[in-house]
């Protein structure tokens, strides 16, 4: 049996005030660019490179927003724990609960793109403690899970 861990999930405009709080308790500034950034990857159901966020802001502002600016903000954002990186699509997505500092599992569908995250810290806890018995400080377990969702099954 997985160990859950219990956290609040946000939504819509409390998971932008959330992660705005989240981030000026980090020390960060939110400007209107970060703002936009989080919004667009917010809306998001799948995993957003940082290409088609550019794009989202870049319609949104009328005026083209480069990748690289974007990059910056999401690496940001995966510091203080408000956006998660999807490693095998280099995609990222929303933390629907940014003041909540653990580590999840994705399960990726390879038909439709779709991430889910789900939390088992006993897993990871598991991960983590075979890294530090091999040696290994500050790991963070990066565990994605591909194959087919139900709604594609």
């Amino acid at each position: 049996m997985a160990s859950k861990h219990a956290h609040h999930e946000h939504s819509g405009e409390g998971l932008v005030k959330a992660a705005q709080s989240a981030l000026l308790t980090a020390g960060e500034q939110w400007t209107e660019m970060r703002a936009d950034v989080f919004t667009a990857l917010a809306d998001h159901d799948r995993p957003a490179s940082a290409y088609d966020l550019a794009e989202n802001v870049s319609a949104l502002r009328g005026k083209r927003v480069a990748p690289n600016s974007v990059y910056r903000i999401l690496d940001l954002f995966v510091r203080t724990n408000l956006a998660r990186r999807v490693e095998s699509a280099n995609a990222y997505v929303a933390n629907s609960h940014p003041g909540c500092r653990h580590d999840c599992i994705f399960l990726i569908c390879d038909s439709c793109g779709q991430a889910v995250h789900i939390d088992d810290d006993r897993l990871t806890g598991s991960l983590i403690a075979a890294a530090r018995e091999a040696g290994f400080a500050d790991v963070r377990p990066v565990v994605e899970l591909r194959g087919t969702c139900a709604a594609c099954n």
